[in-house]
């Protein structure tokens, strides 16, 4: 017997068992990212009109209070109410000296409509020309205030607030206690904007992923502290220095801790059913938790498309709104789904399944 020939053998014996082996774990392995990409398809028959059930539901006006003038969500026993953003650079224009005019009015005029008013506190913006801290902010003091968001490429889009300044949480701490004194109880409820910024250690030295998560929990438990009665929710989408489900480190899931332990809600902007981003984030802290606090979720522009940020206009499409509202309500569990008014969506689609009960 040729005992090369032998040994060559049952190495090839061996590297075949192994690539069969192999094959058979690759078959058998599910990527853990993907795990609740079909999720949606449990609600592809969901129609209209949307059942009436527990959730809350509101129409969302970003920074155009003016649109809710006349706006025909006003005649809409199902919508509950109106959804607008206020800056930080609006509500206090001067140091200690705070202008909450716009909210007073506004939560009038939705009131003689039988309408309430849910706050999102702006700190953060999206685009250049506008930063949405107080000019005072912008001082030495308080290590400049806010600085600039980047995209990964490093592309400027936006201002932030340091949130992880100690200095820049007590003036935003002072804040919520003004509009708490005045609105608590009064609005249906308040949010603090997004967790996802585009910020990094590269161009702040004092930036880091650990010291912004507890910059949040601090700001979450002030917001406790100042809104005890109305409805106070914390949008928690993304983290920097992570990315669910390879990279997790923890600051995701410590804000989602954090609020439930004080009693804030959660919750996060677009609701994205098809896309692994959103799905592996903010949808499935909401989906995998036990919450006693509420739960929210905001359907943003372009969402009614599958979109993100979108102002495209798709004249033959389907309905996609029955979808998202059963999904949130029976996947994440919500409490209150916060729509876009961008049209013709919010006509031709919302409106068409939540007429009058």
């Amino acid at each position: 017997m040729d005992t090369r020939f032998g040994r060559r053998g049952t190495r090839l014996v061996q590297l075949l068992l192994l690539v069969m082996g192999t094959s058979l774990v690759a078959q058998e392995w599910e990527n853990p990212s993907e795990r609740y990409l079909e999720a949606y398809r449990e609600y592809l028959d969901a129609s209209c009109p949307l059942v009436d059930d527990r959730i809350a539901h509101f129409v969302y006006f970003a920074l155009d209070r003016e649109a809710v003038r006349d706006h025909q969500f006003l005649q809409n026993p199902r919508l509950q109410g109106a959804q607008i953003m206020y800056s930080w650079r609006e509500l206090e224009p001067r140091r200690g000296v705070y202008d909450f005019s716009a909210i007073r009015e506004d939560l009038a005029y939705l009131a003689d409509h039988g309408k309430t008013l849910f706050v999102q506190l702006q700190d953060a913006t999206f685009y250049n020309r506008y930063v949405g801290v107080p000019n005072y902010l912008r001082s030495r003091e308080f290590d400049g205030g806010a600085i600039r968001q980047r995209t990964d490429s490093g592309q400027a889009e936006g201002w932030v607030a340091k949130r992880w300044n100690q200095a820049v949480r007590e003036r935003f701490a002072l804040l919520l206690a003004e509009l708490g004194t005045e609105f608590d109880g009064r609005i249906a409820g308040i949010n603090l904007q997004e967790s996802a910024i585009g910020v990094s250690n590269e161009y702040d030295s004092s930036f880091t992923p650990q010291g912004y998560a507890e910059g949040l929990q601090a700001n979450m438990s002030a917001l406790a502290r100042s809104f005890p009665r109305s409805v106070k929710l914390q949008y928690a989408n993304f983290m920097p220095g992570e990315w669910l489900p390879w990279e997790d480190n923890g600051y995701l899931r410590s804000i989602y801790e954090h609020g439930e332990a004080i009693g804030v809600g959660l919750g996060a902007p677009d609701l994205m059913v098809q896309r692994k981003g959103q799905l592996n984030h903010a949808l499935a802290l909401m989906h995998e938790g036990q919450y006693s606090v509420p739960l929210g979720i905001a359907v943003q522009d372009g969402n009614y498309i599958g979109q993100t940020n979108s102002n495209r206009v798709v004249s033959e499409r389907e309905n996609i709104v029955p979808l998202l509202h059963a999904f949130a309500r029976d996947f994440l569990g919500v409490s209150f789904i916060f729509w876009s008014y961008q049209e013709p969506y919010f006509t031709e689609d919302l409106l068409m399944c939540v007429g009058p009960r």
